[in-house]
């Protein structure tokens, strides 16, 4: 098994298993500091979006769901 096999998810995200190590691996060689901490800074906010959108879909989903009726019993 070669090493991309061993280190990838089979139903993993593809950022996180193949494109974010090779942009890792570019910046650890190649890049200045400052350059480095800018890119790893967005990535965070990247991030950080997609958190804020799943919290969006999910306040309005709870906002949505209706709640049970009184039904009177005798």
């Amino acid at each position: 098994m070669d090493e991309k096999q061993t280190t990838a998810q089979p139903h993993g995200c593809v950022f996180c298993t193949v494109i974010a190590p090779q942009i890792d691996a570019i910046m650890d060689h190649m890049w200045p500091e400052n350059t480095r901490e800018h890119f790893r800074n967005a990535r965070v906010e990247v991030l950080k979006g997609m958190r804020s959108l799943i919290d969006a879909r999910i306040e309005r989903l709870s906002q949505n769901e209706k709640k049970g009726t009184k039904v009177t019993v005798e």
